[in-house]
C-alpha cells in the first residue's frame, strides 16, 4: 500500500469518526453519487513546508505509521573496474502525527508584524 493510499484511507476514518471535517465542497464517486470532500491531513513538517503553522496548543488528530525510506549509497566496483553508485537503502515503516487543515494558519510573511 502507498502512503497516499494509507492517508485516505485513515482521512476516510477520521471522517466518519468525526474527529475531521468536510471542506463543504461536493466530489462525484465513482457511481456519479455526490460524496464531500475531507479536509487535509499532513504532518507537522509537512504543514510547514506548505507555509501553514500549527496552532499552539492543537493536538495532533491522529497517528499513524508511513513508508520511509532511508538512503545509503555506495560505490560498488565491476569486474571492468568502473565504478558505480548503489543505493543499498530500505523501506521501513515510521508513526507520524497528523494534524487537520482545520488546526493550522499561514505563517506571517517575513516583515509584518
Amino acid at each position: 500500500m502507498t502512503n497516499a493510499e494509507i492517508i485516505m484511507l485513515h482521512r476516510v476514518a477520521l471522517y466518519q469518526a468525526g474527529l475531521i471535517k468536510g471542506t463543504g465542497r461536493m466530489l462525484e464517486g465513482l457511481d456519479g453519487e455526490e460524496i464531500p470532500e475531507i479536509e487535509e491531513i499532513h504532518t507537522f513538517a509537512h504543514w510547514k513546508q506548505l507555509g501553514f503553522k500549527v496552532r499552539k496548543g492543537e493536538h495532533a488528530v491522529a497517528k499513524f505509521a508511513v513508508w520511509k525510506h532511508r538512503s545509503k549509497t555506495v560505490e560498488v566496483e565491476a569486474e571492468d573496474g568502473t565504478t558505480q553508485t548503489v543505493d543499498k537503502g530500505r523501506m521501513f515503516l515510521k508513526d507520524a502525527f497528523w494534524f487537520a487543515s482545520s488546526q493550522v494558519e499561514p505563517m506571517p510573511v517575513k516583515g509584518d508584524a
